[in-house]
């Protein structure tokens, strides 16, 4: 293969970087491809989604980026080293599609859990649960069990815990989707402010045209198996987003895009 990720120039400032990411499953049914030649930059500070069909690697691909997966060919970084020193070092956040939240712990001893896990003080391990709490909008709830709250405040829960140890990266695997739209469309706007005050660079995987438009500057629109990039996105619309921003020819326009992107993605099955 070419130069490594450490030779290119437009490598150095990514976040996370792939290069020709390659990734096949050994089945008893045989292999599967779940990734094929995926090229991705994700500068610092960015909030990307990745949308497509079921089954596309869009998980897989967040998985990979956390080391949980292991590519079968190609290269990956994650600030600069290899998926599993990133976890090593503790370099993300990584938030479920279900909350995840131990039942038998309070809001406040769940995000703990982390903190305890990593040795912090008692003294630091409370200022962070506070801090992330607030955060989260949950400063009140510390002491609720989890079976106390709805499924939007878990989620927050969940969120409070993948940040309380301030990695600059987020990973969100569809943490919404189970959700029904009013609380959706809230989370969504809590989510972006959230963003905005912590600068985190976000790596969240939705199904919804409408979320991944409205949260991100940059939208990957990935095929169906094997799961490639059919199209990067970069958003056009303002920092400030209000919901009622998705009824404007803007909003519509990148909506059109993806949804483009999608039916140019199952175009090679026909």
């Amino acid at each position: 293969m070419g130069a490594s990720l450490a030779d290119r120039g437009e490598a150095g400032s990514a976040v996370i970087a792939a290069r020709d990411l390659d990734l096949t499953f050994q089945t008893n049914d045989g292999p599967v491809q779940a990734l094929s030649q995926v090229d991705l930059d994700i500068g610092k500070g960015e909030f990307v989604s990745f949308i497509g069909p079921s089954g596309c690697g869009k998980t897989t691909f967040l998985r990979v980026v956390a080391g949980l997966e292991h590519p079968t060919g190609g290269e990956i970084s994650v600030n600069g080293m290899s998926p599993d020193e990133a976890r090593r070092q503790r370099a993300y956040g990584y938030v479920f599609q279900a909350a995840g939240l131990y039942p038998w712990r309070t809001i406040a001893g769940n995000v703990r859990l982390p903190l305890e896990i990593m040795g912090f003080s008692r003294a630091e391990m409370q200022r962070r649960i506070d801090e992330v709490l607030a955060l989260v909008d949950l400063s009140g709830f510390a002491k609720k069990y989890p079976w106390q709250l709805s499924g939007g405040m878990q989620q927050r829960a969940s969120i409070a815990r993948a940040l309380a140890f301030d990695a600059d990266i987020l990973l969100m695997d569809e943490p919404f989707g189970a959700l029904d739209e009013i609380v959706r469309d809230h989370l969504n706007e809590q989510l972006l402010s959230l963003w905005k005050r912590t600068e985190k660079t976000i790596g969240f995987v939705t199904h919804s045209i409408p979320e991944a438009v409205y949260l991100s500057t940059k939208i990957v629109v990935m095929s169906p198996r094997p799961g490639r990039i059919t199209d990067v996105i970069e958003s056009t619309l303002p920092q400030e987003r209000p919901l009622d921003i998705r009824d404007t020819p803007e909003f519509l326009k990148i909506a059109h895009r993806v949804r483009e992107g999608l039916r140019a993605g199952h175009a090679y099955d026909d």
